[in-house]
């Protein structure tokens, strides 16, 4: 089987750093490790660090009114993440980051990487299309979930596991991971039930299969029908 993930998935979101501008960035990093089952910060907490993911892999979720939990976000290694205070504003923290597996971080504070931005002009610039980058990443997923109904967004949420875990396998896309009914519907805002039938339509329609608890993905192009593909870069194509 041939991995459906690309390259510049398989190396996480910095990809708009050079080698030198990231070895700067990972020189004022500080190491902490995390279990699985803790968290990293939450929401409400004051924004004023970034992680880059060393090991382990990081979900970023939401509280919504209803208090149920929207999952925005899967992080692995590789990955850099977090949110930092603009000058003359007091920002907070918009997410709760749970870690699901065992967890190896660096840890950068705002005011080291303020100095480092303004030593080097370079790596501002970087910087700069990394956070345009994350700012895209966001409201891409923003538009599946509200443009194209709870299909839609069920469909654009596997077709991005499948470029997160999938693997390809002749003509169809497996799992490497198992998603629960209540983890598909943290990732759009829906009940556990309307997944169940959601899933049972696609798999009347030939579209999915489950094998052993994993999703097999047998007709990506309908996927991409339903929620109105754009055909974004792998890089943005993600969970």
């Amino acid at each position: 089987m041939e991995a459906a993930v690309k390259q510049e998935q398989a190396v996480g979101n910095t990809w708009q750093f050079t080698k030198e501008s990231f070895e700067k960035i990972q020189g004022i990093m500080y190491q902490h490790a995390f279990p699985a089952g803790t968290t990293l910060f939450w929401e409400g907490d004051e924004a004023e660090k970034l992680y880059f993911l060393e090991s382990g892999s990081v979900r970023l979720v939401k509280n919504a009114d209803d208090g149920k939990d929207l999952c925005l976000y899967y992080f692995h290694e590789g990955d850099l993440f977090g949110e930092i205070q603009y000058p003359g504003q007091e920002g907070q923290m918009s997410y709760t980051a749970e870690v699901l597996q065992d967890a190896r971080v660096g840890i950068i504070q705002q005011r080291d990487l303020e100095i480092l931005l303004w030593q080097h002009g370079d790596l501002a610039i970087e910087f700069s299309r990394w956070l345009g980058y994350m700012q895209q990443l966001t409201q891409v997923k923003l538009r599946d979930l509200m443009f194209h109904g709870k299909n839609g967004a069920l469909a654009s949420t596997l077709i991005r596991a499948a470029n997160t875990y999938g693997v390809q396998d002749g003509a169809t896309i497996r799992f490497t991971e198992k998603f629960t009914n209540a983890e598909l519907a943290s990732l759009i805002g829906a009940t556990r039930e309307t997944v169940n039938r959601m899933l049972n339509q696609l798999k009347k329609q030939q579209i999915i299969d489950i094998e052993h608890g994993r999703i097999v993905i047998l007709d990506l192009a309908e996927l991409k029908a339903i929620c109105h593909c754009e055909e974004c870069p792998l890089g943005i194509c993600r969970l």
